[in-house]
């Protein structure tokens, strides 16, 4: 197929062709692009220009190209959605996790004796250093070491247990 024909070929063919794909997929975009496809494919195959053959040819490619087109997004909806579900699944899961951990961890923290409950606090929640908890409790340095230690040694077992 010489330029000129490809050319007449395309200004002929190509809005009609549009139109049907358009109609096809209700895309004038995606229709524009399988056509543009189309022809694409025509010109490189190197196809002798016969007005009739070349037109169904034109067709059957564009129309080969829309199925392909639309099994591809169908594959990716399918995909997306099974994603989506399990997304959300392990979110739930997830959620579910964090709450039993949540009220393992607030009472383990309620079992806790005073002493060592006040110190954790004053560690955690206040982040205040060791020095400073021993200043405001009016107790040493390694006392609140110790406490820290056995508050957090407790805490991990009660939260390990169940795993």
């Amino acid at each position: 197929m010489t330029k000129e024909q490809f050319k007449s070929c395309f200004d002929q063919w190509f809005d009609e062709l549009r139109s049907y794909i358009t109609y096809r997929c209700c895309d004038a975009d995606l229709a524009t692009d399988i056509v543009q496809e189309a022809f694409v494919k025509i010109w490189e195959k190197g196809i002798e220009y016969q007005e009739g053959q070349t037109k169904g040819l034109l067709y059957k490619i564009a129309n080969e190209l829309w199925i392909s087109q639309y099994r591809k997004t169908q594959s990716e909806k399918k995909y997306k959605l099974s994603f989506l579900f399990k997304k959300q699944q392990n979110e739930t899961e997830e959620q579910l996790y964090y709450e039993e951990l949540k009220t393992k961890y607030e009472e383990a923290l309620a079992r806790l004796p005073d002493k060592r409950r006040a110190v954790f606090l004053m560690s955690r929640m206040e982040e205040l250093t060791y020095a400073e908890i021993a200043e405001r409790l009016e107790i040493s340095v390694k006392a609140v070491e110790k406490r820290m230690n056995l508050a957090l040694q407790e805490l991990r077992e009660a939260l390990n247990y169940g795993k």
